[in-house]
């Protein structure tokens, strides 16, 4: 029997290489959408043709009820956010909203049609569902590496909105038998990635730059590390997390630190441009309370998933940048578009 998978956040970065990844795999896949005139529809079903598409919102319960009813579906991956942890404390009350009481609601529409129509599942009744969590739970972390075990300090509304998801989805397996686990992901990009994220606000802006069609970069603490890994290797990670037998959570990253400052090098060597020329220092741009060291300690997604990460991140740099100038090649020239403002 085939498979159906139900995808939130099908717009963003991890929803359309899951999609990819599941339709491979032979699986239909259905991505929720809040309103069909959502204008990255276009975007993600040009990347995945074979996608199909339910109504649903995470800040609605009928409508989230609705669609798990619609689709029946097997396996059910919650991926959508407000992902920008900056972006966090301009709306902390809507991040909480959607990144935590949405993971509530979506376990309950869950839990209810699974009541109603169990003998369509083969795991006897039960829907799985994973729960995109984050490294940025960890926040102030009290060790590092950190693991399955490690204690949760969040740092931003984001942090603690997706630290409560995770607490939900772990009641609500141990509370009513489902299968229900986190993925503790740390910091994965791809060319897709948001522009409002660091990794591709640097590789796009080596491109431009390279390419004449912006001037400078303003980033702000360039001394700030993080485990990056690629997107397409952790949503493997996530698909194998709902193939076990018993439902477990997982850290899943590379395991392998490198800072701001290093992506900025390496962006820029592979356009062939020193960044100290380029890149200037925002005060403004950091955060109001710094997360400075996460790390991913994935021995268990290792050993247990047999998950190993296959692109390092040079190469995920370079990946990145060559798609952008791609990209910026079809931009106008910076100098065109002074001259379009009358400048």
């Amino acid at each position: 029997m085939t498979k159906r998978a139900l995808i939130t956040g099908i717009t963003g970065q991890d929803g359309s290489y899951l999609a990819e990844h599941l339709l491979s795999r032979g699986y239909r896949v259905w991505g929720l959408l809040r309103g069909r005139a959502n204008p990255r529809t276009s975007r993600v079903a040009h990347l995945v043709p074979d996608l199909s598409f339910v109504d649903g919102d995470l800040t609605d319960q009928a409508s989230l009820l609705a669609a798990v009813d619609a689709v029946q579906p097997d396996e059910v991956y919650n991926l959508g956010a407000l992902s920008s942890v900056p972006g966090s404390w301009q709306q902390p009350e809507l991040v909480t909203d959607v990144n935590g009481t949405g993971v509530l609601r979506l376990l309950e529409a869950i839990r209810m049609v699974s009541d109603l129509s169990g003998s369509r599942h083969a795991d006897g009744g039960r829907i799985r569902f994973y729960q995109a969590s984050s490294s940025e739970m960890f926040g102030k972390a009290t060790e590092t590496p950190q693991s399955e075990t490690t204690g949760f300090h969040p740092r931003s509304p984001y942090g603690v909105a997706k630290t409560y998801g995770h607490h939900i989805t772990r009641t609500y397996r141990e509370s009513f038998g489902m299968y229900a686990v986190s993925g503790v992901l740390f910091n994965h990009e791809s060319p897709r990635r948001g522009a409002e994220f660091v990794t591709r606000k640097i590789s796009l802006a080596a491109a431009r730059i390279k390419l004449g069609r912006q001037k400078r970069l303003d980033l702000g603490n360039l001394d700030a590390v993080r485990d990056w890994g690629f997107a397409g290797d952790y949503v493997r990670a996530m698909h194998l997390m709902l193939q076990q037998e018993e439902p477990t959570d997982h850290v899943v990253g590379t395991g392998r630190l490198h800072s701001v400052r290093d992506a900025v090098r390496c962006a820029f060597a592979c356009v062939g441009l020193d960044w100290t020329d380029h890149v200037v220092v925002d005060p403004a741009l950091v955060r109001p309370a710094e997360v400075e060291v996460l790390c991913a300690d994935s021995r268990r997604a290792r050993a247990g998933l047999g998950w190993e990460p296959t692109v390092d991140f040079p190469a995920l740099m370079r990946m990145m940048v060559h798609s952008d100038l791609e990209r910026a090649s079809r931009e106008p020239a910076y100098g065109d578009l002074l001259q379009v403002a009358g400048r």
